[in-house]
């Protein structure tokens, strides 16, 4: 069984919060910051981790997700290469389809349907998987054109790859090609645009997590599974906070909400045996939070079960 680890993704802008922040994780016992990546007044993605491997000495550094319609895959390797050993060999990468239709519309890029943006990103995944790893790369796909394109080489011999999809089809191509698979089991965009309603129910996570270890065939023991809590929520009372959570979540039951790996609900000992419990039945042991000091205390704790284990 994989041992637990653990990213915050920071969302200030201000420089002084983020070094206190990426600082503050490192010494929390976070293993990965990570930031997010959405057009608009927010920090792009991948400057604020070369920023955080400034500040800070151990913490990996990984965009959670990076949106694969903003960037060429040849223009994005160069960068993440040279953050690579900027960093000394500390990068992940984190990338997705993209969901976030007004961004879209705002930079007159064409939101194109979910299956051609999850055809774009399985290609863009496997350019970057060969020029990550040193290749000179001739591609002519249905979306990228490179003729004798390479790259820097990164510090990492293998610079690990997260994609984060829904849909049957995205998740085979992930568990063939990706390291890391970020699990999110959401439901359709809301009109806002980026709200979703969301499928956490048990018997779908087990259903997903059984369709990926089919697909990956010999390829699933070395795969790592993660989700991002979506709210991490200290109380004495689980079922309070999931009646609040479930009347706020579209498409969310409250039995669901005590269940799912996508919300740690309760006090630190109840939230670590949660974990532990979703490790158990579904082999998630990379998860990502928002918050630090709330949080803290079930890093400790979990990272004790593993080294007891």
């Amino acid at each position: 069984m994989r041992p637990f680890r653990f990213g915050y993704q920071v969302r200030t802008d201000n420089p002084e919060q983020l070094r206190r922040e990426v600082q503050a994780a490192e010494a929390a016992g976070f293993d990965v910051v990570c930031t997010g990546d959405h057009l608009g007044r927010y920090l792009s993605a991948l400057e604020p981790l070369a920023f955080a491997a400034a500040w800070t000495e151990r913490v990996r550094l990984c965009p959670l997700v990076l949106n694969n319609d903003f960037h060429h895959p040849g223009l994005l390797a160069q960068r993440l290469a040279t953050l690579d050993r900027l960093s000394d060999g500390r990068m992940e990468v984190g990338i997705g389809a993209g969901h976030a239709f007004p961004e879209y519309e705002a930079a007159s890029i064409a939101f194109d349907p979910p299956a051609l943006r999850k055809r774009r990103l399985a290609e863009s995944v496997e350019i970057l998987r060969r020029l990550l790893d040193g290749e000179r790369v001739d591609h002519h796909g249905e979306h990228y054109d490179l003729s004798g394109l390479a790259t820097i080489e990164p510090a990492q011999q293998h610079v690990p790859i997260l994609v984060g999809v829904n849909g049957r089809t995205g998740l085979a191509h992930a568990a063939r090609h990706a390291d890391i698979i970020g699990l999110t089991m959401l439901g359709k965009t809301l009109s806002g645009g980026n709200a979703h309603a969301v499928r956490w129910e048990p018997e779908r996570v087990d259903a997903t997590v059984a369709w990926i270890a089919e697909r990956a065939g010999e390829r699933a023991g070395h795969l790592e599974l993660n989700a991002l809590l979506q709210a991490v929520v200290v109380t004495d009372d689980r079922r309070q906070a999931a009646e609040e959570l479930s009347a706020r979540i579209p498409g969310l039951d409250v039995d669901d909400a005590l269940s799912t790996p996508f919300l740690a609900l309760g006090t630190h000992d109840e939230i670590t045996q949660h974990l532990l419990a979703c490790r158990e039945r579904w082999g998630i042991s990379y998860y990502v939070v928002r918050e630090i000091e709330s949080f803290a205390p079930v890093i400790d704790a979990l990272h004790y079960e593993d080294r007891l284990s």
